[in-house]
């Protein structure tokens, strides 16, 4: 018997008959499905609710597009369970299978074994620890990037880049993307940032409108050390993935790097990057 997490989009009209075809499914074939409180909630199916840690599933079944896949990474919080992604939203980089493919999906994985039936994609996590004064280290990962940007409209900020323990430079920008190869065809990328093919294990730095003179995107190596320094007096926010997670102030600190868990999700082909990209952007024949 395999424990399947479904973590699913809230309002997408396709979830709930596709959930009930996945649930179907499982229970026929003795498997336990479960949702988070939540998405149960969203869906009308408290039967399904459950407080488990989603470190305990085999499978987590994101039915989405790749805003849902980021929140099921989040959730696992670097546990090695495999993400079998159904894309029911706009974009799908992450998601491997459309709905009408889904249920064989969900089944070919779970009766089949790695390397034979499927390929597991294992995706570099970005590690962020934010110093705030005063305060203990706290700790994120990261699937696409986090962002250090502006409070205050109208305003920049300025912040001070550090690689490998020397001053870079002080930015002045909007804000400053740090992203994984995974997250370099996201936010950094509308910054006019690098794509960078997922098979890499860097770190790609982009300012988001930068008012000075150096106004391009670094790519470092995974054992170069990265620290940003909050300098001046505006207010700065931090997101991962998206979810704005803490304020800093002056002098507050934040170090990134890459995590030593990865992401891990099911493919049936190899991955097919560049043309997934060439495809997404509608790119000549």
């Amino acid at each position: 018997m395999a424990n399947v997490l479904v973590v699913a989009h809230h309002t997408r009209s396709e979830v709930p008959p596709l959930l009930a075809q996945l649930r179907e499914s499982l229970e026929r074939a003795g498997h336990h499905l479960w949702l988070c409180a939540a998405d149960a909630q969203a869906h009308h199916m408290p039967q399904l609710a459950s407080d488990r840690d989603s470190a305990d599933a085999d499978l987590v079944v994101v039915l989405g597009g790749d805003g849902t896949v980021l929140r099921a990474v989040s959730m696992l919080n670097g546990a090695p369970v495999p993400v079998l992604g159904v894309n029911v939203g706009v974009l799908g980089y992450l998601t491997e299978v459309g709905v009408a493919g889904a249920v064989a999906a969900l089944e070919k994985t779970l009766t089949g074994s790695p390397g034979r039936d499927y390929i597991i994609d294992e995706r570099m996590l970005l590690q962020v620890s934010v110093a705030k004064k005063d305060q203990p280290t706290t700790v994120w990962r990261a699937l696409n990037e986090a962002v250090l940007e502006k409070q205050q409209s109208g305003h920049t900020v300025w912040i001070d880049v550090a690689v490998n323990h020397e001053l870079f430079e002080r930015y002045s920008a909007d804000g400053v993307i740090v992203a994984t190869p995974t997250g370099s065809t996201a936010y950094s990328m509308s910054a006019r940032g690098p794509v960078v093919s997922p098979r890499h294990r860097a770190v790609i730095v982009t300012p988001v409108s930068p008012h000075m003179n150096f106004d391009r995107s670094l790519v470092l190596g995974p054992d170069e050390h990265l620290q940003m320094t909050v300098a001046g007096t505006r207010p700065v926010d931090v997101s991962i993935d998206g979810r704005r997670v803490v304020s800093l102030a002056t002098d507050d600190v934040v170090t990134f790097a890459p995590d030593s868990c990865r992401a891990h999700f099911v493919r049936f082909t190899p991955p097919k990057f560049h043309q997934i990209l060439r495809s997404k952007f509608g790119l000549s024949e």
